[in-house]
């Protein structure tokens, strides 16, 4: 977060995450890109509805 907002995602992590649950590397790098994108934006959107 910076200045109350999300930025992004660790994505090490988050390869890391998919990789201990089995999915190979290459579709993590395909899907994670746009869902990241959209769980930042919901994320900001609750965070703006929470915070005025």
């Amino acid at each position: 977060m910076s200045g109350g907002a999300v930025l992004g995602w660790d994505m090490g992590t988050a390869l890391q995450l998919g990789t201990a649950l089995g999915l190979q590397p290459l579709i993590i790098a395909e899907l994670l890109p746009p869902i990241e994108a959209v769980m930042v934006r919901k994320a900001n959107e609750e965070v703006k509805h929470h915070h005025g």
